[in-house]
């Protein structure tokens, strides 16, 4: 599981950063790509990394300003010459689906591929065998999401020292004990599958927050999350600024991580008013309330770690 920042940039794109879109690998457990909006040119930056957009099999949109979204349709009409040839979904507010079908026909875009537009609200939206996938309205001028993404606990190892104990060898035997709760042998012995395995694995969790005001109860919904990505559009002395235009400053986001015991805190969604030489001054805002945040910039990749 990685984080990959294509666009970090707020409003519009400037020399520096590109306007919003993440990409969330999980090629090792589901061999797929989720993006989390597609602001324009989010195509153009793909090209810049190793993603293959016909690995993305969800995309999931926040908001419909446009520097989360310009860059749709261009993404889905190109999937169709690179190879993608599964469904794909998007994940969207109301209107979503207005958007694409209008933007499609109009252009006369016609898709290889099946797509599937899924107007959300709060609550559970993916339910699947490894993940579960949660959106919560934000404060925003607009309807504005956020996503809380689990990936489920993992069975823990088989204990193989312990079933050679008893006299039970490697074979498929092995396969059927991971896979069912008790089973028979042959010679009528009952496993239990509880007796023969090892802890279970902790799932990870990562939540990313679109366009929002600084809220204290959103502190449930990112709780103990492994990495929240929060935007910061604002510097902390412009606190009445962001109130006043729907977005967070570096240190509401930090306060936010520190009541929600997150294990880290990823700022996006930065200004054009700030160029790079600011950045510092950013982070160091936000590192004084929780230490352990980071700044995104463009192309910036960071795993999602399992809890120590």
């Amino acid at each position: 599981m990685e984080l990959t920042f294509l666009g970090t940039g707020a409003g519009l794109p400037s020399k520096e950063r590109n306007v919003s879109a993440i990409a969330l690998s999980l090629l090792q457990e589901i061999n797929h790509i989720w993006l989390f909006d597609c602001g324009e040119a989010t195509q153009h930056q793909i090209l810049r990394t190793s993603i293959k957009p016909r690995k993305i099999n969800k995309i999931f949109i926040t908001h419909l300003h446009g520097d989360h979204i310009f860059g749709l349709p261009g993404l889905l009409s190109s999937r169709s010459f690179q190879g993608g040839d599964d469904l794909l979904t998007v994940y969207g507010p109301a209107g979503i689906k207005e958007y694409i079908e209008t933007s499609l026909r109009l252009s006369s875009s016609h898709l290889a591929y099946p797509l599937s537009i899924v107007e959300i609200d709060d609550g559970i939206i993916i339910e699947e065998e490894y993940f579960q996938v949660f959106a919560k309205k934000l404060d925003h001028v607009i309807p504005s999401y956020g996503f809380r993404i689990i990936e489920k606990d993992k069975i823990g190892e088989l204990l193989v020292q312990k079933l050679k104990d008893i006299g039970i060898m490697p074979g498929p035997i092995y396969k059927q004990i991971k896979e069912n709760d008790m089973i028979q042998t042959e010679d009528g012995k009952i496993i239990e599958q509880k007796d023969f395995i090892g802890p279970s694995k902790k799932g990870r969790v990562v939540s990313i927050l679109g366009d929002t005001r600084y809220q204290e109860e959103h502190r449930d919904f990112i709780e103990n999350s492994d990495v929240l990505v929060h935007e910061a559009t604002f510097e902390k002395d412009k606190t009445d600024m962001a109130t006043d235009y729907y977005h967070s400053t570096t240190t509401q986001a930090a306060s936010l991580a520190k009541m929600g015991k997150v294990s880290q805190l990823i700022l996006t969604h930065i200004s054009s008013r700030y160029q790079n030489e600011d950045s510092q001054q950013l982070l160091n805002e936000a590192c004084e309330i929780f230490p352990n945040t980071s700044i995104a910039t463009d192309f910036y990749q960071i795993p999602v770690e399992h809890k120590a």
